[in-house]
């Protein structure tokens, strides 16, 4: 097809290539911000009185190369307390005599039930260590209000973690080191506790939560995380026409509360600030949670911050989440918010330990300290306010959007004339709302018309720019089509009677529609009692000066000339600098999450993960480019650019078909289980290998990629999944409920002679006493878990059916049952930390029927077979392996 183009064609290019110069500028500006270029990492013989991020890189090294597998269960997890104990030990060493510093290992037990990914779970652990360490002055008193900083040591499956969290871990002996070393005596005493199991549920916390003498004095809790490494791995890009950026993020505050004084704190002390209150709207429905939710939610309701390395996920829980990952500058932009942040914690008037926030509540007197309106500004400064005062804020552009229609026409030419203009802003809106939803669907339109034509799904996810390079020409497409249909607006008003032109009416229309429809998201966010309403807030409030601006210029070049249109624009510039920056890491931080989000059932299942990533594109294109398409619409609708962006996307689409989806730095995720059903203690019913995958592209993809891998399975050209043997759910009780992230499990047929050789005996649960009934006629049995001569072992997994009323577990409360597929009530406990002795606990039934229970033990170690078929899987895969013993009773 051949481009007929008129001078106002010619102009819509005009405008299209300097509206891509601006976003480009934009985003050479946010590249520089978000790879910490400003930030220069501090060397190992830095001042005393500096944090230095080569001196914590030291500590990662140490933790994730010398010691490397920290999991519980494995002597790395225990050579990393000796580790940070005597770290600990050597600053007390060198601290002053004004200071008072306290050590303590502490042995954590217990027990309790909880809701996670959405399921209810016990858990029971045994002989997890914490190292606590207690910096205060010479005065202090145990009962002084605290601040506690918390990060684990403790490893994920088959990860050396070094950015989860080493990297949390390293930061904080630096900050122990920097306090004592710069002399800085805390008003309030500072706790900083490394805890040992955070990975199997966050027990360490529960432990401390539960037992240390020191808990009921902390008042404020800073919880170091991180699901990333902050760094280089992932490329991002946000892009208008052909300009893109790479986004890599340093730490950022993901929930504050339960007050809104830790973000003020927070906005008032950190160097490098990067916070937003959004982040807490969504964080409930992110699959995971932190050490955060025991000490402010589910025990402690503590105020305080949750900081997390979010970028760099490609190696979260993986085997290459090593010290290379880090994004240099990350680890020194986190010690230095942390120590400032410290610092003013501890002088904060509002830190209070247990029982002052207890008789505060107990006068009667209403907390109205409610989760504030938060967000960091390219992290130049942060911009924080109450929600009483987001109350007023967020109302004003609603108020204005209905008003100005009474202002503009109902002094001057009566109720009719003003129902007429409300009528037509009205319109506006709706025609602005129908370009958003076309933004989103025609992304997702063309991501499902590719995947038709395509051999697998997720091409963008090893090379994030062909995301942007297929979505936003569509998107924009879509968002601009509304404008092209109307280009002449269906007024209600009457042109002559207002004396006034319509195209004067029409702009009008467009521009207060557009804010009006950004003034009712922020209504619906307050009304919602969400927090991030400041995004929507911040367009609102910064196209009214443009149309000021827009409406003074008009007096001098006119309507349709491209200098009133500059006038429109230049004052929105901050704005959509904003949205390019928060816009862009929304869509790096999904983009890596894709490799770990889940298998949905087939055959839709296929196609999720790139309707969620084109969702994403499209919602934030059309937030990027919305607020100028009122005034720059007029130019960039016409048909000849629209065609170029239709050409743009067809082309888009065909040159991502060669790009392979997955790199050695972009894994995809495998899990692999060499599962033994036992009898007795010492005797194999079955053994097999089990495998299954964590995103769209299924065993097909993976067999057909991995050729090696397919003919060590015995694999023809032949197989197909509807002939292959399924794993039941059940087969990974042993990860349960993480279980639930796969889809179509696979099943092939094992030897079991090496691990017969391997160990002498398996785990077994037996009787440790006689059965006792009780006058109610309910029946107890007591019971002993033997863990058998197994090496390396994670957790074990009780699934318990039947007439179950009680048990020993979780101070003797039944949790909700979980219903699995359709199966009988179960109630499924974990257990987990090393001993020489057995696990022993009883459950009371309150019928005669029997109780079933079914054990899985996840052990560490794995057989020469199941290594051999590890190794052979490619290098763009990550492979998590362990072996899986089950085994069933009755009693």
């Amino acid at each position: 097809m051949a481009f007929r183009f008129d001078y106002r064609d010619v102009t819509a290019f005009k405008v299209l290539l300097v509206l891509s110069f601006m976003y480009g500028l934009m985003s050479a500006l946010v590249y520089s911000i978000v790879h910490l270029k400003f930030v220069k990492p501090l060397d190992s013989d830095a001042p005393l009185d500096r944090f230095s991020e080569a001196r914590a890189i030291q500590h990662v090294r140490v933790l994730a190369d010398e010691i490397g597998d920290r999991q519980e269960g494995r002597p790395g997890l225990r050579e990393a307390a000796v580790y940070i104990k005597t770290q600990l030990e050597g600053i007390k060493e060198r601290a002053g005599p004004k200071f008072r510093i306290e050590i303590e290992e502490n042995v954590v037990n217990g027990s309790f039930n909880m809701i996670f990914l959405g399921h209810s779970i016990s858990l029971g652990y045994r002989n997890h260590t914490n190292i606590v360490m207690r910096i205060s002055s010479t005065d202090s008193q145990d009962t002084d209000p605290s601040v506690l900083m918390n990060g684990h040591f403790d490893g994920p499956l088959s990860s050396p973690g070094a950015g989860d969290c080493g990297s949390c871990v390293a930061s904080m002996l630096e900050l122990a080191r920097l306090t004592i070393d710069s002399g800085w005596i805390p008003p309030r005493p500072i706790i900083f506790l490394f805890n040992g199991a955070e990975e199997l549920f966050m027990l360490g916390a529960h432990g401390f939560m539960k037992a240390h003498k020191w808990r009921d004095s902390v008042g404020a809790v800073i919880n170091v995380e991180a699901s990333g490494t902050g760094g280089l791995g992932g490329l991002g890009m946000i892009a208008f026409g052909a300009n893109f950026i790479s986004l890599n993020f340093n730490d950022l505050v993901c929930q504050s509360g339960p007050s809104s004084w830790p973000s003020s704190v927070y906005a008032q002390s950190a160097i490098y600030p990067m916070a937003h209150s959004a982040a807490q709207d969504v964080f409930p429905v992110i699959p995971g949670d932190t050490d955060y939710r025991i000490f402010s939610q589910d025990y402690g309701d503590i105020p305080g911050l949750d900081i997390i390395f979010l970028i760099g996920g490609y190696y979260y829980h993986t085997s290459h989440d090593t010290v290379d990952r880090l994004l240099p500058g990350s680890v020194q932009a986190r010690g230095d918010n942390l120590f400032n942040v410290l610092k003013a914690f501890s002088n904060s008037s509002k830190l209070q330990n247990a029982h002052d926030r207890a008789s505060f509540e107990a006068t009667g007197i209403k907390n109205t300290d409610e989760r504030a309106i938060f967000f960091d500004y390219l992290t130049w400064f942060m911009i924080y306010y109450s929600r009483s005062r987001a109350t007023v804020l967020h109302g004003i552009p609603i108020v204005i959007f209905i008003t100005v229609p009474f202002f503009l026409r109902l002094l001057n030419s009566g109720l009719h004339s003003w129902f007429a203009t409300y009528s037509d802003f009205v319109k506006g809106m709706m025609i602005h709302a129908t370009g958003k939803m076309l933004a989103i669907i025609f992304p997702i339109a063309f991501s499902v018309l590719r995947l038709l034509f395509s051999g697998y799904a997720m091409s963008w996810f090893a090379h994030p720019f062909l995301a942007f390079m297929m979505f936003i020409p569509c998107s924009l497409l879509g968002l601009l089509i509304p404008r092209s249909l109307w280009s002449h607006f269906p007024l209600s008003q009457d042109a002559m009677l207002l004396k006034t032109s319509k195209e004067a009416l029409s702009d009008e229309a467009r521009f207060w529609g557009a804010f009006g429809f950004y003034a009712m998201l922020t209504m619906a966010y307050l009304v919602a009692g969400l927090t991030g309403g400041f995004l929507t807030f911040i367009v609102a409030t910064s196209m009214l000066p443009a149309w000021i601006f827009f409406c003074i210029s008009i007096n001098f070049y006119g309507r349709r000339s491209l200098r009133s249109t500059l006038f429109y624009v230049v004052p929105l510039i901050p704005c959509i600098t904003y949205s390019v920056y928060f816009g862009g890491f929304v869509v790096q931080f999904l983009i890596e999450k894709m490799g770990m989000m889940g298998a949905f059932p087939s055959p839709y299942g296929y196609y999720v993960q790139d309707i969620v990533v084109a969702a994403a594109v499209g919602a934030v294109t059309g937030w990027c480019v919305g607020p100028l398409l009122p005034i720059c619409g007029l130019w960039l609708a016409r048909s000849s650019v629209l065609q170029f962006l239709l050409h743009l996307t067809v082309l888009g689409l065909a040159l991502s078909s060669p790009f392979f989806p997955y790199s050695t730095g972009a894994h995809k995720r495998v899990v692999f289980q060499h599962t033994f059903v036992t009898a007795d203690a010492n005797q194999i019913v079955e053994s097999s290998f089990d495998f299954s995958v964590v995103d769209s592209n299924s065993f097909l993809f993976l067999f057909k990629y991995a050729p090696e891998v397919a003919k060590e399975l015995h694999i023809g050209p032949e197989f197909s999944l509807e002939a292959a043997n399924i794993s039941k759910r059940e087969t990974w009780m042993v990860l349960f409920p993480v279980s639930f992230l796969f889809s179509k499990s696979l099943k092939f047929p094992a030897t079991s002679d090496e691990i017969s050789k391997q160990y002498e005996y398996f785990p077994y649960l037996s009787t440790s006493k006689p059965h006792t009934i009780s006058g109610d006629g309910s029946r107890r049995v007591y019971l002993e878990l033997s863990l058998g001569s197994l090496e390396e072992v994670w957790v074990a997994v009780l699934n318990i059916t039947g007439p179950l009323s009680n048990w020993s577990f979780a101070d003797n409360k039944v949790p909700v049952p979980e219903i699995v597929d359709g199966g009988p009530p179960s109630y499924i406990c974990r257990l987990s930390g090393s001993s020489h002795e057995n696990w022993t606990f009883w459950l009371e039934a309150s019928s005669p029927e029997n109780l079933r229970v079914e054990v899985a033990v996840l052990d560490q170690v794995l057989v020469d077979e199941a290594k051999k078929l590890k190794d052979l899987f490619p290098d763009w895969t990550d492979v998590t392996a362990y072996s899986s013993f089950r085994s069933s009773y009755t009693f």
